[in-house]
């Protein structure tokens, strides 16, 4: 079973070790209101994702703005940060080490204006 570590608004998961084959994808979702949202994202890209990846653990940053579907949807914005990184192991030593310090910056920043989840998704080959 994961064990849950909330981290202000945005939790993590610490996964039990496993050997995975693949490379894990890091997902990080995001929802801000939209009055912050352009300072957010200056931030994201200028701050959080540099820090992210200084170590050298987490690979290939990207953002993706999320599409929404309604108007209700429409008067937040909504983002997804994803991290390549080698394996589940290494990932619960970045999250404690180096990730929850790095996004309770963010917290610190935006407060309540910025909220969000974690997902841990592996890679399936599709050759086999």
């Amino acid at each position: 079973m994961p064990h849950v570590c909330g981290c202000g608004v945005v939790p993590f998961l610490f996964l039990p070790s496993n050997n995975a084959k693949y490379m894990i994808l890091y997902n990080i979702t995001l929802n801000m209101d939209s009055d912050v949202a352009e300072a957010c994202l200056d931030y994201l890209k200028h701050s959080y994702l540099p820090q992210a990846t200084q170590s050298g653990v987490m690979h290939s940053p990207r953002i993706h703005k999320i599409l929404p579907h309604d108007d209700a949807s429409a008067r937040s914005d909504s983002y997804a940060i994803q991290f390549n990184v080698k394996n589940v192991d290494t990932l619960n030593y970045w999250i404690e080490h180096e990730g929850q310090g790095i996004s309770k910056q963010l917290v610190e920043h935006f407060g309540d204006k910025v909220a969000g989840f974690t997902t841990v998704l592996e890679e399936i080959d599709l050759s086999e």
